[in-house]
């Protein structure tokens, strides 16, 4: 079984291991963690790398799962969000080809983090055309197998990830960024992203 953390439109690295996979085994049992992806992708705007991340209400005074987290919605963070994507992909060749499918997470206030992670999760698996298989964990466990990729939920260990580039819409001005949300991918890429995501050698 091939282990990973349901995160904010996840990374074109945990997207290769979930096209490659068969059956996936999504990490809903573990205690929140700031500093990572559970609540924050990245994308490429006109300045280069730019991080969207989801206001949550959190204490680190107690141990909470993050299935129990919920979003702080007195922010206007879906706004902001979407504002950020439309600027960063208008000019890309597929944004206009799947806009709808995607603005309405941006208009609808959820609850749970976590709920609105698989939401995202299932609607880019049908933008991609993909058939993943995924359960939700019933147990938590810190022991690792060789399918264990819950490390790449951490945003703080790109540099050991290395992605095949592929065209970005401002990538004269700053070159390749690597390991982006799927959100670039998919707009960049359009219907080959789903080739791409199942050909390509996992990076790690």
């Amino acid at each position: 079984m091939t282990l990973l953390y349901p995160t904010y439109f996840p990374n074109v690295a945990s997207y290769m291991v979930m096209a490659q996979t068969e059956k996936i085994e999504l990490e809903v049992q573990d205690s929140y963690q700031k500093q990572t992806y559970r609540n924050r992708c990245y994308i490429y705007g006109a300045n280069g790398k730019l991080g969207l991340h989801i206001p949550v209400l959190y204490s680190q005074n107690n141990r909470q799962n993050t299935s129990d987290i919920l979003i702080d919605n007195t922010t206007n963070w879906q706004s902001i969000h979407w504002k950020s994507i439309e600027s960063a992909y208008k000019t890309s060749p597929f944004f206009e080809y799947y806009e709808d499918d995607l603005i309405s997470f941006f208009m609808t206030k959820k609850k749970y983090l976590l709920d609105f992670n698989l939401e995202c999760i299932e609607e880019i698996n049908r933008c991609l055309n993909l058939d993943c298989e995924y359960s939700k964990s019933t147990l938590f466990t810190k022991d690792t197998h060789e399918n264990d990729y819950r490390n790449l939920v951490n945003a703080r260990k790109e540099t050991q990830i290395n992605i095949t580039a592929y065209i970005q819409v401002f990538q004269e001005k700053h070159g390749f960024i690597q390991n982006l949300s799927i959100l670039d991918l998919l707009f960049n890429e359009g219907p080959n992203a789903k080739n791409y995501l199942q050909s390509h050698p996992l990076p790690f």
